[in-house]
């Protein structure tokens, strides 16, 4: 995460080669540390690309619970400055707020989201599970508040449906949750051009 924010800061014209550098370096050198450390079978190979959704442990829940809380506190605390932030960061330092401090907080949020969710949705579709609820409700809702209760409600119903239908059709959980997230978004957006 504060790699990221550094290469941010870089290339600040162009911030999403600083996300394919840190994606594509962090998934080589996971797989190459896995490889000399002796874990380079296929199936742990398998299980860190795509992830298990339907093995989680008990540890990984309570994980997943401090995180939620933690996430819901700092949201909170936190809600006007970081909605400045994210969609102006002109506006957020003229109104005095400390840039780089809140962007290298919300990378390392975000970094320790993933870390958490690697071993249950994998590394290859995690950026989809996180982002297309998200792109769903900034598709239907008008207001902030609006766009993040839709996403909550959208990530809910796509996660229930994913791993229902992974169950009766024996797919990949991740894979199956990503493509109901994609039909999701596609007919948001089909709907919005008919409709709208």
């Amino acid at each position: 995460a504060i790699i990221l924010e550094y290469l941010r800061m870089i290339y600040s014209t162009y911030s999403e080669i600083s996300i394919a550098i840190l994606m594509s370096g962090g998934l080589a050198l996971a797989l190459v540390l896995m490889n000399l450390t002796g874990g380079n079978s296929a199936a742990s190979i398998q299980s860190y690309l795509f992830g298990s959704i339907v093995t989680i442990t008990w540890d990984q829940v309570v994980m997943l619970a401090i995180l939620f809380v933690v996430l819901v506190l700092l949201f909170m605390l936190f809600k006007r400055p970081m909605y400045v932030l994210t969609f102006d960061e002109d506006t957020a330092h003229v109104d005095g707020l400390p840039i780089h401090w809140m962007s290298m907080l919300f990378n390392v949020i975000t970094g320790v989201a993933i870390a958490v969710m690697i071993p249950i949705a994998g590394a290859l579709l995690i950026s989809a599970i996180m982002v297309l609820p998200a792109a769903i409700g900034m598709r239907i809702g008008k207001g902030f508040n609006t766009v993040i209760i839709i996403s909550v409600f959208m990530g809910l119903i796509g996660m229930l449906t994913g791993l229902t239908s992974s169950y009766y059709l024996e797919t990949p959980p991740s894979a199956s949750i990503t493509l109901i997230f994609i039909g999701l978004f596609l007919l948001v957006n089909i709907y919005r051009r008919v409709v709208v």
